[in-house]
């Protein structure tokens, strides 16, 4: 019985009158092949697909085996020996590994694209999910992040600024090449905090991404960024947003501005629409961003587990703290969910405090409705 014509079948990878001299190796790059053909129909991105094919790659390295001869101990032993490296993988990393393996099992054991009975044809076996409950990682936890990442203090922001404007002046003192690029990389850090983006949102702004806000005139054309590569999920387009200048954060207007009016014609980007070029007119890689931002947090003495998101978890947390509603702030940051919004919120105790007395002083002022202890035997 012929097998039906889903993207990623047996008898539309593999030609029926072709005969490897190799058949398992054959068998496996085809497997590869085809399932590789069903996430494209999925309209998955090219490198979560080659993560995801890479993967599989490296667990069939490990066993020596091929795919219809796993068993479920492989995928024990194989992701403790992840876990013994150093640094160990992050939890997430572990969970979302072991999810793409048995996206992987459940595409070669699916009758419907004919990979099992071909090998139990060819080799006497055919593959088996090998990943269960009792052998895989459990998402308990709402956050899987790094611990060490989480939002700068108002001193530690103040303190990385400082240490970008520093390295512009010292460049420039030294008479040295690189103090233009020093510039760009204090507005551009410096903007990734004040919109609190993702750095391949950043990386991907062009100037035609700067917005009037009617309603924050004074603000000009950089009263909002319009977000056009935000985080795409399950195969969807880069999710748009728009981002707007919050009066708490303004006086990144007034960088915008230089950086856009004086100091990026010096780079001599002619037509090319990027808002951060390179001394080569390219547009600043989302990698870049990342090692500007590791040299930067150096100089300033920061801790080394802080990185490049951490801004954006500070722009989360200094939001609340400025009072903004969290759906607002949600928006703000394109979150789906409002849950997500929280596990960036790293609230100081000061604000806590702040909170705790304005509740109190609110319970001063109405004594009569203060709830008063029931005294004893009473059903209050």
């Amino acid at each position: 019985m012929r097998t039906v014509d889903l993207p990623g079948a047996i008898h539309l990878v593999v030609p029926d009158n072709v005969r490897a001299l190799d058949p398992a190796p054959a068998m496996f790059s085809a497997m590869l092949e085809g399932w590789s053909r069903q996430q494209l129909s999925r309209l998955l991105q090219r490198k979560t697909i080659d993560d995801r094919l890479g993967l599989v790659r490296r667990f069939a390295e490990y066993t020596g085996t091929y795919p219809w001869e796993w068993t479920p101990e492989d995928v024990e032993a194989y992701f403790a020996s992840q876990m013994s490296k150093r640094p160990p993988l992050a939890h997430s990393t572990v969970r979302g590994q072991q999810g793409d393996l048995a996206m992987f099992c459940s595409f070669i054991t699916d009758s419907r694209y004919g990979w099992s009975s071909a090998c139990e044809e060819k080799f006497g076996q055919f593959p088996v999910q090998v990943c269960h409950e009792w052998n895989t990682a459990d998402h308990v936890a709402e956050y899987e992040g790094r611990p060490g990442r989480r939002a700068l203090t108002y001193d530690e922001l103040q303190q990385f600024f400082d240490a970008a404007d520093n390295r512009v002046e010292r460049i420039r003192k030294l008479g040295r090449k690189g103090s233009l690029a020093a510039w760009r990389d204090s507005v551009m850090l410096k903007s990734v905090y004040a919109y609190g983006l993702r750095r391949r949102e950043s990386s991907m702004l062009d100037l035609q991404d700067m917005r009037h806000n009617p309603r924050a005139k004074d603000y000009g054309r950089f009263g909002a960024q319009e977000v056009r590569f935000g985080k795409a999920s399950r195969g969807s387009p880069p999710k748009r947003r728009t981002v707007l200048t919050v009066p708490e954060l303004d006086w990144i207007v007034e960088l915008l501005e230089e950086w856009v009016d004086e100091v990026r014609p010096r780079f001599q980007p002619a037509q090319h629409p990027a808002l951060w070029v390179t001394e080569r007119c390219g547009r600043m890689s989302a990698r870049r961003l990342d090692e500007v931002f590791a040299t930067i947090r150096q100089e300033a003495e920061l801790p080394e587990e802080l990185e490049l998101h951490c801004l954006r978890h500070s722009y989360i947390t200094h939001l609340i703290e400025f009072g903004y509603p969290e759906r607002f702030v949600q928006d703000q940051v394109g979150h789906r969910f409002g849950s997500t919004t929280a596990l960036y919120t790293w609230v100081s105790d000061e604000f806590r405090n702040r909170l705790l007395e304005q509740s109190l002083k609110r319970q001063s002022v109405r004594p009569s409705q203060r709830r008063t202890k029931p005294e004893k035997g009473s059903r209050r």
